[in-house]
């Protein structure tokens, strides 16, 4: 839910799509980090001992800059603070948070990185993750420079389709690591199946949230009774994983001065594909979209029946975190369903 920005720099041409050093050196060979993985495969990254401003340090060893010119704010965000970084070599985009550990923005990279890596759309190409020396944590992406429009909605639906056609696991739904959805946390425990998965680490986790926060025992009873009876809602669907950004909304949509797609900002994970239209009551997606999009990824039977189930997790992601103005529009949803379902 915070923009980031983006523009090639001279020693990293924006065409070219040379395949990323597994997490490197964004986050496994830094030598600010260690990595280690527990028994769900998960990495987990310890900080290391650093001193002055990592973020100078970093642009002018590893980002091969040999002096900053000068660096400036971005506006955009609510959650994070962004500057760009102009160098001798080109520009970088950084965002810090001084409240927060790392642990979300390695969250954004390992996102980021795999969505790279499909080699299907453009996205910021992220290079460091760590922490800041007085608490907080940094990110360094790459500087894309947008355009003067939003871009091609046909570019971006088949663009679209084809990260959703690359990005797939063996792992079944979920990611490697639990990252944040806005600012709040999105729980991404591998599963097997998706039903499962979308009820207890989706609406469930929203769900408790909203109880717990608000005492909201009505939309709890109600939402955990649809999340209990989703099953017919994907009759003769056959789901497989697919590489999500998760959050993609106008404001995590741009276009570079070529006019092709960026996304950026991501929440990844690997869902449903459906679940990436979540948010398309914030996004805009117009007729040209869907068309290019389901002539790479074909509409599936119910699509239509499922568009509300996955905007009701954004829906209470949205209440979780702005308040009762959501709370209508999630309810009207879940009573719906129940309704529909006769459950």
């Amino acid at each position: 839910m915070v923009v980031a920005a983006a523009a090639a720099l001279s020693s990293l041409p924006s065409a070219s799509w040379a395949p990323l050093p597994p997490l490197n050196p964004l986050l496994l060979r830094s030598p600010f980090f260690s990595a280690t993985r527990n028994h769900k495969s998960k990495p987990q990254f310890t900080v290391l001992a650093m001193s002055g401003d990592p973020i100078r340090e970093w642009i002018l060893t590893e980002g091969k800059a040999t002096k900053i010119i000068r660096t400036s704010p971005v506006g955009g965000g609510c959650i994070n603070s962004a500057s760009r970084y102009e160098t001798d070599v080109g520009s970088f985009f950084v965002k810090t948070n001084r409240s927060i550990g790392p642990s979300m923005f390695e969250g954004e990279a390992l996102g980021l990185r795999l969505m790279y890596e499909t080699k299907t759309i453009r996205v910021p190409r992220p290079f460091k993750v760590g922490s800041l020396p007085r608490g907080g944590s940094y990110i360094i992406m790459e500087f894309i420079e947008f355009g003067a429009s939003r871009g091609n909605q046909s570019a971006l639906g088949k663009q679209l389709g084809e990260m959703h056609k690359a990005g797939k696991s063996d792992k079944g739904f979920g990611f490697d690591v639990d990252n944040t959805i806005g600012s709040t946390p999105q729980i991404n425990t591998w599963t097997s199946d998706w039903i499962e998965f979308f009820a207890e680490h989706r609406l469930g986790y929203q769900l408790k949230l909203a109880r717990d926060q608000y005492g909201d025992s009505a939309i709890y009873d109600k939402g955990q009774r649809l999340a209990k009876n989703l099953k017919p809602l994907f009759e003769n669907v056959a789901i497989e994983p697919c590489l999500l950004h998760g959050d993609l909304w106008s404001g995590n949509v741009s276009a570079d001065e070529s006019g092709d797609p960026v996304i950026l900002d991501p929440a990844c994970y690997y869902g449903h594909s459906e679940a990436e239209f979540g948010m398309s009551w914030c996004a805009s997606f117009g007729g040209s979209f869907y068309k290019a999009y389901f002539e790479v990824m074909p509409k599936q039977p119910g699509f239509e029946k499922r568009r509300d189930l996955y905007m009701l997790y954004h829906y209470l992601n949205h209440y979780n975190l702005f308040g009762s103005s959501y709370r209508s529009s999630s309810m009207s949803i879940i009573e719906n369903y129940l309704r529909m379902l006769k459950v």
